[in-house]
């Protein structure tokens, strides 16, 4: 949503509609922000279209509860919410749309190293080589970045101020985490093998 825009005129308490109907109107708008967006709309985006002091969570867990059963559900994902298709009409879409499984096709090595960023952001390349005890390609970060799970994140403040590596909203919404706070736990992780002991 643009921050920078003037908000159009929006009746935003509804104080002639009746109690009822004014929540129904507050979950509509709602409905229509999330549908009208390709990323997640954060709470306060949301806050902007109900009346003052009412409840977007409580909004969202209604509007999510008149959609069951529907074909797609509302997800918290990367600190706000969206719409997305349930995985069970997947294959629906893939023959419809003949796009075929639509994969993140990272290797067991580049799924460890975007782990290791995850948990260890920001981090340079130096930083991840002293956990995998090798050097780290850029072809591999390339890879990351390219499908645009990691971004560039502040300088280092060692010499020669490398860039460093952070995850990305694609990163949170790719993996279905609400925030980087949802992370499994590190050691349940490393006791599983899945990420390298920093």
């Amino acid at each position: 949503m643009a921050k920078d825009r003037p908000e159009a005129e929006l009746d935003r308490e509804l104080p002639d509609l009746p109690p009822e109907l004014r929540w129904r109107e507050w979950m509509r708008r709602i409905e229509a922000v999330l549908f009208a967006s390709a990323s997640p709309v954060p709470r306060d985006d949301l806050a902007r279209v109900v009346g003052q002091g009412v409840s977007v969570d409580l909004l969202v867990e209604d509007l999510a509860a008149d959609l069951e059963g529907r074909a797609f559900e509302i997800a918290q994902v990367a600190g706000g919410w969206m719409f997305r298709t349930r995985a069970i009409y997947a294959p629906a879409i893939q023959a419809a749309a003949d796009v075929g499984v639509q994969l993140l096709d990272l290797s067991e090595f580049d799924v460890a190293v975007l782990a290791a960023i995850a948990y260890h952001q920001p981090i340079t390349r130096d930083g991840l080589k002293d956990i995998f005890g090798k050097e780290i390609s850029r072809d591999l970060i390339g890879r990351l970045r390219a499908r645009n799970l990691i971004g560039t994140g502040p300088r280092s403040p060692r010499r020669g101020a490398p860039y460093t590596f952070v995850t990305t909203e694609q990163f949170l919404i790719a993996f279905d985490l609400p925030s980087l706070q949802d992370l499994p736990d590190r050691e349940q992780m490393e006791d599983a093998g899945l990420s390298a002991k920093a």
